[in-house]
């Protein structure tokens, strides 16, 4: 497997494309803007996009779905399937574009997904099994995709390097986030790489020992 992540937008969130070397067969994670970077990236690698999976609904992590799925329809003759994250996200999906507006951007677009997931289920893509675990707290309806025999997670605004997501939102919830984080996330393992939503890729060890907010899990 193949990893390459694309810091996207004016709020430089890190959209994760991840490709099989022999197939060529790709998924992307969280493309929160920047659809056209996007896709010459994807062209200039000579991939095949079968999915699209989205943490959670907040427009830097969601704004490019819209038009990505479009440009790859078009280029691939079929639209990639967009995998979401739990429907109690739905809300912040539907409204991306209003989102978006507030910070004076006017390119990114509502997401639809084609199916939502659920905690404890697992993903067979790109012959990889990713584990969908709830972490709520940042946004009601956040998840983490976790590929435990690569010992890597995609956590989107969970836990970053030295700190944990933003909860200071009408919808927030701090102690959820940080039990969430302890019971669900931690006792996958010190080895796990997270690669957060923004700035550099740590371990849950080094979150485990590091982070003020984090006890053992």
């Amino acid at each position: 497997m193949q990893l390459q992540v694309l810091p996207v937008t004016p709020f430089r969130q890190n959209c994760s494309l991840l490709w099989d070397d022999t197939t060529r067969h790709a998924l992307v994670v969280d493309p929160g803007g920047d659809a056209d970077v996007l896709m010459d990236i994807i062209r200039q690698r000579g991939l095949t996009v079968d999915a699209v999976l989205i943490t959670h609904g907040h427009l830097d992590h969601a704004g490019g779905v819209a038009p990505l799925c479009r440009a790859l329809a078009k280029e691939q003759g079929k639209a990639p399937v967009v995998i979401g994250p739990d429907k109690r996200d739905e809300f912040l999906l539907s409204s991306i574009a209003e989102q978006g507006r507030r910070f004076g951007l006017s390119d990114l677009e509502d997401a639809t997904v084609d199916r939502y997931t659920q905690d404890g289920e697992t993903l067979d893509l790109l012959g990889r099994a990713f584990l969908v675990l709830h972490v709520p707290g940042h946004t009601p309806g956040h998840v983490v995709f976790v590929d435990k025999a690569a010992r890597f997670a995609f956590a989107g605004d969970t836990l970053f390097r030295g700190t944990v997501g933003r909860t200071d939102f009408p919808y927030g919830d701090s102690a959820l986030l940080i039990s969430t984080i302890n019971e669900k996330l931690l006792p996958l393992g010190d080895d796990i790489v997270i690669m957060p939503g923004h700035g550099s890729s740590t371990t849950l060890g080094e979150e485990r020992m590091n982070t003020p907010f984090l006890c053992a899990g």
